[in-house]
């Protein structure tokens, strides 16, 4: 009995199947974007997760687009050694250094990144002095995929929140122009 009801269950699938005739071309098209997309994301948390583990090689031609743009409000920055550089300032400016992503999601060549750093400032951080204060920052990163690679990035965060974390003792917070606005 039961060889026969796996027989019929088989039949009908295989009936069912051919019948169907498979997915659309267009179906075939959403599931290979969906597919890319899921790569992309996977590429991206990885590359991010070691980069702020210290493997700062990471910032490199496999991942990055050679002309690869960081966004700021002072200008674009473009190249992979610019974000590289860029991005160090992390790692010059704090000590137990903590990156999260907390959240990634995407559609089509874009991601959207929400993201949490956390550090103690005992270094110069884009032309701001250390504090010794702790930093405990949230943010958003809009980023552009050619080809599986990262293309564009553009951070947006608290800046008002980031400043009150990390001024002096005195209150005060010397800051040159290249460490304003969205990092």
């Amino acid at each position: 009995m039961t060889k026969s009801l796996n027989f019929i269950f088989f039949f009908i699938f295989i009936v069912l199947l051919f019948n169907c005739g498979g997915p659309s071309q267009e179906q075939k098209q959403v599931i290979d974007a969906q597919a890319q997309l899921e790569k992309d994301l996977e590429m991206y948390r990885y590359v991010w997760g070691e980069f702020f583990k210290g493997d700062t090689s990471i910032v490199n031609e496999k991942y990055f687009t050679e002309d690869v743009t960081v966004v700021t409000p002072e200008g674009d920055l473009v190249g992979i050694e610019a974000v590289k550089n860029h991005y160090l300032n992390f790692f010059i400016g704090f000590s137990d250094v903590e990156f999260t992503i907390v959240d990634a999601f995407g559609q089509g060549d874009k991601i959207v990144k929400y993201f949490n750093f956390k550090g103690t400032h005992t270094g110069d951080f884009f032309g701001l002095p250390a504090s010794g204060n702790k930093l405990n920052l949230s943010g958003t990163t809009l980023v552009k995929i050619e080809n599986g690679r990262v293309s564009r990035e553009q951070d947006f965060f608290d800046y008002a929140s980031l400043m009150s974390q990390l001024q002096q003792n005195s209150g005060e917070v010397n800051i040159d122009s290249q460490s304003q606005g969205v990092l």
